[in-house]
């Protein structure tokens, strides 16, 4: 069993971005500004805009970060993402969610200008990923295709089972993996809650990507021996052993699981650091210009 360490990958792309910031800054390039909008006071979202504030200024891009109550009105959301739209100084733009209840996510997405949309969640990036043509790849699993690349895991003609159908994590990554392309060309099956006999369904799989939100829920007899694991779960758990109160969860038994696996990835410390840098990665893709 080898551990596929998110953060030592995540740091060495770091790396890499702040040299090509530093020779785009040198030739006269802009600096890439990354701006983000946070509403309300959520302590999941607050602790990961901090972590992206903290990326930005390790890489040497801007970054702003734009506070909205919970209570203001969608409309009020909305013009202020046309306003981001209309400035030529920053590159990027997510709204970070969930959202309040009163505000549509879809709607505040279908907003945002699809050249500034980092997170790869507008219709029109993820229509142009469908179809192959250069897109903002959503920033999870893009992380995760990184990190199968790192490690050189085939997956030319391995079955891929992905559990979880989101729009975040479960759709996109089944589609990337079944692209003509590496990491790719994979037989992906696309499982989620009504999936009859998930547990055999996941036993049959080389490659497992657990996305679907539910605490330690893959146990070690849903793996087949020498699988690839990745574990996409990130649930706080309270827990009176930390100094926050919580800890987090993926959605793999870790222990029990590990040893039957070739390679996993942890909880913390694995796919978490690869959204941040895949962020990072589009932001500089949309100051270069280089997709649209």
């Amino acid at each position: 069993m080898e551990l596929i360490d998110g953060k030592k990958i995540s740091n060495e792309i770091k790396e890499e971005i702040a040299s090509e910031v530093e020779k785009l800054k040198k030739s006269g390039g802009k600096t890439p500004h990354l701006a983000a909008i946070l509403v309300g006071h959520d302590g999941a979202s607050e602790t990961y805009v901090g972590h992206k504030e903290k990326a930005c200024a390790k890489v040497g891009f801007d970054s702003t970060v734009i506070r909205m109550e919970d209570d203001i009105s969608e409309e009020e959301l909305l013009t202020k993402v046309k306003e981001i739209n209309a400035d030529d100084s920053i590159d990027g733009l997510i709204v970070q969610l969930p959202l309040p209840d009163h505000i549509s996510e879809q709607k505040v997405i279908e907003t945002i200008d699809p050249k500034k949309d980092v997170d790869g969640f507008h219709p029109v990036n993820v229509g142009r990923m469908v179809i192959g043509l250069p897109a903002y790849l959503p920033a999870t699993p893009a992380g995760i295709l990184e990190l199968i690349r790192r490690y050189k895991i085939e997956t030319e003609g391995k079955h891929v089972v992905v559990i979880g159908r989101s729009n975040i994590v479960g759709k996109p990554v089944s589609i990337m993996l079944g692209q003509k392309s590496y990491p790719g060309n994979a037989t992906v099956t696309l499982t989620h809650s009504r999936t009859k006999n998930l547990k055999e369904v996941a036993a049959s799989a080389d490659i497992l990507i657990a996305a679907l939100g539910k605490p330690e829920f893959l146990k070690a007899d849903m793996v087949k021996e020498g699988a690839v694991v990745i574990d996409v779960g990130t649930t706080r758990i309270k827990s009176d052993k930390t100094k926050s109160g919580w800890k987090l969860k993926g959605d793999v038994l870790f222990d029990e699981v590990a040893e039957k696996t070739s390679y996993i990835t942890p909880v913390p410390g694995g796919v978490g650091p690869m959204t941040i840098v895949s962020l990072l990665q589009n932001t500089l893709k949309a100051a270069k210009k280089e997709i649209y």
